[in-house]
């Protein structure tokens, strides 16, 4: 199989693409495709690699990744529960040359133009989620309205880039397959301590010429890839396993020094593991009291 570029498989007459991926293990190599491709995650998490920086993905989830950009879902597999995503692949060529320079598109412009660095969208994933649940059962017809409908949805939602570099050029099948079996080691060894002779005699190359290559191509050295690798799971684990001690998580995370942990952590996150993890609980705590005060506002004001 060709690892880069990647072949969308394409229903004969159908400009726009719909698919499901379920299983325990998503494609895990870096591939990139001319297709956009606007996915949402019903259940499974893991590691999404965009571009040069290391993200993460749970259920309910939404993303938009451009035109060839390369990028890797990798999810964490769990015996009792498949990881399960939709996905639309379209370009912006599928509906006719133009289509979206049409007065009715412009409203999504703005979308089209920031989906160049790949999007997690912050709004309306509820929304969106009910709108891909309906497309199995669409004609064609009346997935292209939901596509719209999502479209619309995702233009008027904040979002966060999921990558601050992107590298241009597209990958040759070499490329492709040296550059996953990089970051797939990173993202299966990162407690590990890992030398550059070892991760440049991984891809068979020189250490120099690796830290050339990689650089070129993420703008960061390997071993700062693999310290967002480290500091994305510390943060993880403060959010979602509360009675782990923060030493824990350093050790969780491929640390052996504390302070040094702390110190990446706070230049990356802008607080402490410990301010971080306070911050989260405040914020579920602020929700869980608005929470109880609707419930009550909203008995006090029932309707006889």
């Amino acid at each position: 199989m060709r690892v880069l570029p990647f072949q969308i498989p394409k229903p004969e007459k159908s400009a726009l693409i719909y698919q499901v991926d379920k299983a325990n293990r998503f494609y895990q190599h870096l591939h990139q495709h001319e297709e956009i491709q606007i996915s949402m995650l019903l259940s499974g998490e893991g590691e999404l690699i965009v571009g040069d920086t290391v993200n993460y993905f749970k259920p309910n989830d939404v993303f938009i990744i451009g035109s060839n950009i390369p990028h890797l879902f990798r999810n964490t597999a769990h015996e009792e529960e498949e990881a399960h995503m939709l996905t639309l692949f379209f370009t912006k060529e599928s509906f006719g040359t133009g289509f979206f320079d049409l007065p009715e598109m412009q409203s999504f412009l703005p979308l089209l133009r920031k989906i160049e660095s790949g999007l997690r969208i912050s709004e309306y994933q509820v929304e969106i989620k009910s709108l891909f649940l309906q497309l199995a059962s669409q004609s064609h017809f009346e997935r292209f309205m939901t596509f719209l409908e999502i479209m619309k949805l995702a233009s008027m939602s904040t979002a966060q880039p999921l990558s601050s570099f992107i590298y241009k050029k597209v990958y040759s099948d070499d490329e492709g397959v040296r550059m996953s079996n990089v970051m797939n080691y990173a993202i299966t060894h990162f407690k590990e301590p890992i030398t550059l002779k070892e991760i440049s005699d991984l891809a068979n190359m020189t250490p120099n010429a690796f830290c050339r290559y990689f650089k070129r191509r993420t703008r960061k050295t390997f071993f700062q890839f693999l310290l967002e690798i480290r500091l994305e799971t510390a943060a993880r684990l403060l959010k979602n396993q509360p009675d782990l001690s923060v030493v824990s998580v350093s050790e969780a995370s491929g640390f052996t020094n504390l302070s040094h942990f702390n110190r990446k952590f706070r230049a990356l996150k802008g607080a402490t593991p410990t301010q971080f993890r306070r911050g989260r609980l405040n914020k579920h705590e602020d929700l869980r009291v608005k929470n109880k005060y609707r419930t009550r506002y909203a008995m006090v004001n029932k309707k006889p």
